[in-house]
């Protein structure tokens, strides 16, 4: 079933490759959708796709990847899909 992931991830996740790390995770999961810094610090990622291939990416957006320090991952699925054809850091 495809669904959509909605976290906002907070520690030090800026400027330490934390976009880049996520962007390339979703490319090889195959999911579609963005993540992008957001003013309070904190890490905003959306992602559709396979709820399998969703659960992988919050693992690793849990599992501190790359430089990164993560201190909490809040999320929520949505029974839906967004209208992306790729994964892209917004800015």
């Amino acid at each position: 079933m495809i669904k959509t992931l909605h976290a906002f991830v907070t520690g030090t996740v800026q400027g330490v490759f934390f976009r880049a790390n996520t962007k390339n995770e979703a490319g090889k999961l195959g999911l579609t959708g963005w993540v992008k810094n957001l003013p309070n610090g904190k890490v905003e990622v959306e992602a559709s796709g396979e709820e399998k291939k969703l659960k992988k990416l919050l693992k690793f957006l849990q599992n501190n990847p790359g430089r990164s320090r993560v201190e909490n991952v809040e999320y929520e699925y949505a029974e839906e899909q967004l209208p992306y054809d790729s994964f892209e850091i917004k800015y």
